[in-house]
């Protein structure tokens, strides 16, 4: 969260069910921050726990809120941009969107109009508060190169609604995706630990100490050298998917980052993972929805030409 005002910005981190992590372990895991630099925040006491101070060693528990206080970018301008949307869904508490590929979330470094929050505010979308002046509106987030569904908070109920569900890890959301080669097995369950590589902290990595990260995945197509599968999300770590199909030896087609770039399909833009559809309890109502999306284009284009193969060299 952000207030954007005070030369500030606030963060909160919601303890999920099965957390037992230290706070310093945890929260390197979850920022952009080395252990070190964690340490300096909590003993100047920008780090509380419930809303009070602590130490690095605080053995965090289920439901435990973590508020971490930094500098705020100062400079960065919210600045609303026509950016066309694929709208899935909308009334008065929320809005749900088919995020095309290649467009980020919210403003961030470098960033300030290209971004999906730019697009609803252009287009006069009324958004939550709760997180911030930089990321209004925002209970969850895909990368800027995965596509799919997206549900957005339009007011601070439906915001601590939907924050509420996915902490309780209530929401189901599942994902497709084209992958390097084929996965051993037609089906399986992936439990790991998921922090910032000690290589390079721009990315994530399976690490011995980490947040808890917990992937379903079937094959749902298999091709001569690829493999189209599903993965249903049980936690929501950064990057996720990508890093566990990677540590699979199966990483996602496309992406750049944890995988290669494709020789083949050089025209790809980014890795071919697409939020098919996300299951919530409307925030007013309590009612059950589920929203879908259809593939991209180039992600579909890439699917058939993979099964046209696989179906002539089957003949």
């Amino acid at each position: 969260m952000t207030d954007g005002f005070n030369g500030e910005e606030t963060r909160e981190f919601f303890v999920e069910n099965g957390e037992s992590l230290r706070l310093d372990v945890y929260l390197t895991a979850e920022t952009e921050h080395t252990r070190s630099r964690i340490k300096k925040l909590v003993d100047a006491g920008k780090v509380l726990v419930n809303g009070a101070e602590c130490k690095c060693g605080r053995i965090l528990k289920e439901n435990d809120v973590i508020t971490l206080v930094e500098d705020a970018q100062n400079d960065m301008v919210l600045t609303p941009k026509e950016i066309p949307l694929d709208i899935l869904y909308e009334d008065a508490d929320v809005i749900v969107v088919n995020k095309q590929q290649g467009l980020t979330v919210h403003p961030g470094a470098g960033n300030t109009d290209d971004t999906l929050v730019s697009a609803l505010l252009w287009r006069g979308t009324s958004l939550s508060s709760v997180n911030g002046a930089y990321r209004p509106g925002i209970v969850h987030r895909l990368d800027k190169d995965t596509s799919g569904v997206m549900i957005v908070a339009k007011n601070d109920f439906s915001h601590a609604s939907l924050s509420k569900q996915f902490s309780d890890r209530t929401v189901r959301k599942l994902y497709v995706a084209i992958l390097e080669g084929n996965l051993r097995d037609d089906k399986g369950m992936l439990t790991t630990f998921i922090g910032r590589s000690e290589k390079d902290r721009k990315i994530m990595a399976v690490v011995k100490e980490g947040r808890v990260a917990i992937t379903e995945y079937r094959v749902l197509k298999r091709f001569k050298q690829n493999c189209f599968a599903e993965f249903n999300l049980h936690t929501g770590r950064t990057h996720q998917i990508r890093v566990h199909a990677k540590y699979l030896g199966h990483p996602v087609l496309g992406d750049k980052v944890y995988g290669s770039a494709s020789k083949r399909f050089s025209s790809l833009d980014g890795q071919l993972l697409h939020s098919q559809s996300l299951t919530v309890a409307h925030p007013r109502s309590g009612e059950a929805m589920t929203f879908t999306a259809p593939l991209p284009n180039k992600f579909a284009a890439v699917y058939d030409i993979l099964k046209k193969e696989s179906e002539a060299g089957a003949v």
